[in-house]
């Protein structure tokens, strides 16, 4: 949670820095705490979701949800707090979480297919 909040802070400092330090200090810290709270959430989420689908949709419905809630926080998140790069800013922490949760998903999937076999 820690290195989200460093990881992903720092990089919308870095996106917004071009409008000065005033501007760019809250959305960086507002954007750490986002991806300290999507860390906690996401794999829990993911884990849920699997668990109750099956066949192909168990491959996509997961990671298609938590794409779109993420997008949808994280533009509402930045269009109320005034962002100035909302594009840059959020590009990274939810391509990110995106790709995280493609690949976890599949991993659960497979995981529940060779449980299923055993």
């Amino acid at each position: 949670m820690a290195f989200a909040f460093v990881a992903m802070g720092g990089w919308t400092l870095f996106a917004n820095a071009g409008h000065g330090l005033a501007a760019a200090w809250l959305p960086a810290l507002v954007q750490g705490a986002i991806s300290g709270v999507i860390t906690l959430v996401l794999k829990r989420a993911l884990e849920a979701m699997a668990a109750r689908l099956t066949g192909p949709i168990a491959h996509v419905i997961p990671p298609a949800v938590t794409a779109a809630v993420i997008l949808a926080v994280l533009i509402g998140v930045h269009g109320l707090i005034g962002t100035p790069e909302i594009a840059r800013t959020i590009a990274v922490p939810w391509s990110v979480s995106t790709l995280y949760a493609i690949i976890y998903t599949s991993v659960l999937v497979r995981g529940k297919a060779g449980a299923a076999r055993s």
